[in-house]
């Protein structure tokens, strides 16, 4: 028995050791780069650069790809913001139209129509920052005014009103990457090499906030996973994603219950928590500062194994 094991060619024997620990961290633990950071969220304070945080999300749409209108009713939306809040959400997002692909554009009256009564309804109640998810000038002011204290633009400023909105209000942003409008983003999914040029894309943007009076300290980017990505495309940017923090802006990752995980596993958007854990596990691996999801109760206990495993991956 030993002279066997001793005669084993030395390939097979290389290919069947354990690497120790030195080697166990450098495929395993990416080096996560989250600089202590403090949002000024009205009268909110949100720390990052600790652990990641939860954005729970809330669609009062009656056709946002996933939960379209299963919170249209005030009562149930407000009902969900705080279930949420008690499951371990950090912040709640907030919107009133559709951006899944192919969605129409909906008027800012509407819009703001939809989510006000919530956001009235929710001020006082919540321990939590609101956000609101938003490409328009008028509904973010709107917004503003009725307590949400972020603005989560999936369209980067590209309303002209939109950065001043931002500036005046001194709250923070997030500036999302995306090609084109919902309805048309998916036709523009074509790239040659998909991260370098959405990192050039977002880069832009950044640059047209601070130009626009915008501290560069309540700013966060998003890479936009699936909008204006093909599946592979997306799988690529998760893949990526240490390239986004070296831009050295705070990281805000949505995968929730996307296109993308459908593709991967041949499931509707119903049965995929699986696969947006595994997403969510990754982004926290690679250091997002925030993970926008639909399950804040699962998530939250996949970003706090995740982070253990980095803690003691430093050990």
């Amino acid at each position: 028995m030993n002279r066997r094991m001793r005669s084993r060619p030395p390939a097979l024997a290389r290919r069947n050791r354990f690497p120790d620990s030195s080697e166990t961290r450098s495929h395993l633990f990416p080096k996560v780069k989250r600089s202590p950071l403090e949002l000024l969220c009205g009268s909110f304070r949100l720390k990052l650069g600790g652990r990641t945080l939860l954005m729970g999300i809330l669609n009062v749409t009656p056709d946002s790809f996933s939960d379209g209108g299963r919170y249209l009713s005030i009562r149930r939306a407000v009902a969900h913001a705080l279930r949420m809040q008690e499951e371990g959400a950090d912040l709640i997002d907030v919107g009133g139209e559709s951006t899944r692909p192919g969605a129409k554009p909906v008027p800012a009256q509407e819009e703001i129509r939809r989510i006000l009564p919530v956001l009235d309804r929710l001020t006082g109640k919540l321990r939590i920052p609101i956000s609101v998810d938003t490409s328009k000038a008028a509904v973010a002011k709107a917004a503003l005014c009725a307590g949400a204290s972020l603005v989560n633009d999936v369209t980067a400023l590209r309303d002209p009103a939109m950065a001043e909105v931002v500036a005046l209000a001194g709250v923070p942003v997030i500036l999302m990457h995306m090609r084109g409008s919902p309805k048309t983003m998916q036709r523009k999914a074509i790239y040659r090499r998909v991260v370098p040029e959405v990192l050039a894309e977002l880069k832009q943007s950044i640059k047209k906030a601070i130009a626009a009076g915008i501290s560069r300290r309540q700013i966060l980017i998003d890479p936009g996973i699936g909008f204006s990505k093909r599946p592979e495309q997306s799988l690529a940017i998760l893949q990526g994603l240490g390239r986004f923090k070296e831009l050295g802006f705070p990281l805000v990752v949505g995968p929730s219950r996307k296109s993308f995980i459908g593709h991967v596993l041949g499931t509707e958007v119903e049965d995929r928590l699986f696969g947006t854990a595994a997403a969510v596990s990754l982004a926290v691996m690679h250091g997002a500062d925030v993970v926008r999801v639909h399950d804040v109760g699962a998530m939250r206990q996949v970003v706090a194994v995740s982070e253990a495993i980095l803690r003691a991956g430093k050990g």
